[in-house]
């Protein structure tokens, strides 16, 4: 890789996957006429059902359906490669899905398929959630290679876990579609992604969900490019949009020669 133009999809997606796939397929064109080669769709871009539940009623199986057909036209359609964000795919639980972040390459094959491994849990009094309710876990970390380098899939609650990370490398870049909750985002959602950019001296692109949905529901957004210094080089707060950066090897090369921090690892 000498330069990759990389592109975070923001949304705020609601329960119809029709108006859902009509705003990503928008947005990727707009990164896409401003360059982008890598296009990230959010965790939950086809749906944010009124409730969990909802996406087991449109659970794909892996390899055929509609939003898989989608993100496979809509990669060739704009020549990139396109991580879909979070697809429920059919497990062998009937009442689980899997929340699984498929990679379309711009000849519409699918090269990556990464199950969400950690499973969000939160219960302050106010708000709960639960994903292990409607969710099978994944168990494995899933990294491809392309021609701009390695990539590491991660989704959303994975963030809080370095261990899984570090299993992958080495990595050029991670990414993490996410939904993160307002009340968690703005606690810990930048500090930790420019830990993970930090201690494994990457690139990372975080897309997000991001602000009031028509369920009531509060999402972070504050989708970002960050680079493996730790500098946050482009971000959106709220409100769906395209998030755009140059992102060069030269600068992940500077880094690990200044401070060769992966090759001292001891453990």
């Amino acid at each position: 890789m000498n330069t990759l133009i990389a592109a975070a999809i923001q949304m705020v997606s609601g329960p119809e996957v029709g108006a859902n796939l009509a705003t990503a397929a928008r947005l990727i064109g707009e990164a896409a006429k401003a360059g982008a080669q890598l296009v990230v769709l959010p965790e939950y871009f086809a749906i944010m059902g009124k409730q969990d539940r909802d996406k087991l009623a449109i659970k794909e199986p892996f390899g055929d359906g509609p939003i898989q057909s989608f993100l496979a036209q809509t990669a060739v359609e704009h020549g990139v490669w396109l991580v879909g964000g979070t697809v429920p795919l059919a497990c062998d639980d009937e009442i689980r899905v899997n929340n699984s972040c498929l990679v379309y390459s711009p000849v519409g094959e699918c090269v990556a398929r990464y199950d969400k491994m950690h499973l969000f849990g939160f219960d302050n009094g106010a708000e709960h959630f639960c994903e292990a309710d409607t969710i099978a876990a994944g168990h494995r970390p899933v990294a491809f290679d392309t021609p701009f380098g390695r990539v590491g899939l991660s989704v959303c609650y994975d963030l809080r876990f370095p261990e899984f990370f570090r299993a992958m490398l080495p990595l050029d870049f991670i990414v993490l579609p996410a939904a993160f909750t307002q009340t968690t985002g703005e606690a810990h959602w930048e500090v930790l992604l420019r830990a993970r950019a930090i201690e494994n001296q990457c690139y990372v692109i975080a897309s997000g969900q991001g602000g009031e949905h028509i369920t009531g529901r509060h999402t972070f957004g504050h989708s970002m490019l960050i680079d493996p210094w730790g500098k946050v080089i482009a971000c959106q707060s709220k409100g769906e949009g395209v998030v755009l950066a140059e992102l060069k090897s030269s600068q992940m090369d500077r880094v690990r020669r200044i401070l060769p921090a992966l090759t001292h690892r001891l453990l």
